[in-house]
């Protein structure tokens, strides 16, 4: 069992790209090899320990290796970019694509996570214990596939286009979201315990439960009766019709 703790010295305001934090990027280096890493501030190659302290106790395989990461970690982009196993825990809040690409292991937000957290992640669990930005779970620009697998928990809300694009796992909100949950959705679950608004413009399977207040109705979606789910009863709608009138998604509004 490895336990490798990154402080940060000092607050900055250019993005930092770090996405050699991973515990496969760090499984088995010293502390002097894990500060030897590039990173980008900007547009300039520098060393993660030209920001980080670093201290790592025990050794491990990335299964067995947590990372704690503590100090403004606000403007700091990419931590668990691709990773396959082991976790990571972020003492607070971090800037965009936490958990991008990440095919196993555990994340832990304790704070906020800004835009594309679990960008076309397939596999492993991202959990955001605050805020979630826009594109959650979505794929990035160009990209026409997002999320594939995994599961995704946001304690707080959520912004815009979650789950645009995706194609698996499972998205849970416990807060409110914000317009097009889902668009272009084909496989996958969301789960919206508060309110949104045009869910599931666009998709063509999966399913979208909003247990909230739904505003702006797409109108490509049909009434199929109400369904059950956990002794609650819910509005089943299936769509979106408007794509190409195929639409085999599923929407569930409480």
């Amino acid at each position: 069992m490895a336990k490798i703790t990154l402080t940060m010295r000092s607050s900055i305001t250019v993005p930092l790209e770090a996405e050699v934090i991973t515990p496969d990027g760090l499984a088995g280096k010293s502390e002097e090899e894990i500060k030897s890493l590039t990173v980008y501030h900007g547009n300039r190659e520098m060393k993660l320990g030209d920001f980080f302290d670093v201290s790592v106790e025990g050794s491990g395989d990335p299964a067995s290796t947590e990372i704690i990461m503590k100090g403004d970690l606000t403007r700091v982009k990419r931590i668990g970019e691709g990773m396959t196993a082991g976790s990571i825990v972020i003492e607070g809040s971090c800037d965009m694509h936490c958990g991008a690409l990440m095919r196993g292991g555990k994340i832990t937000v304790k704070g906020d996570a800004d835009a594309w957290a679990g960008r076309e992640m397939r596999g492993g669990e991202l959990v955001i214990e605050g805020n979630a930005g826009n594109y959650l779970g979505a794929g990035y620009r160009g990209e026409m596939t997002g999320m594939r697998g995994g599961k995704i928990t946001v304690e707080g809300d959520a912004g815009d286009y979650i789950g645009e694009h995706m194609a698996g796992g499972e998205i849970l909100v416990k807060g409110n979201v914000g317009i097009l949950p889902g668009l272009s959705m084909t496989g996958g679950r969301i789960i919206i315990e508060g309110s949104a608004t045009m869910p599931g413009g666009e998709m063509t399977k999966g399913e979208i439960i909003v247990k909230g207040e739904v505003y702006d109705m797409l109108p490509g979606f049909r009434f199929e009766g109400e369904e059950e789910i956990e002794g609650k009863r819910f509005r089943k709608h299936t769509g979106d019709l408007a794509v190409r009138g195929v639409g085999k998604g599923v929407l569930l509004l409480g």
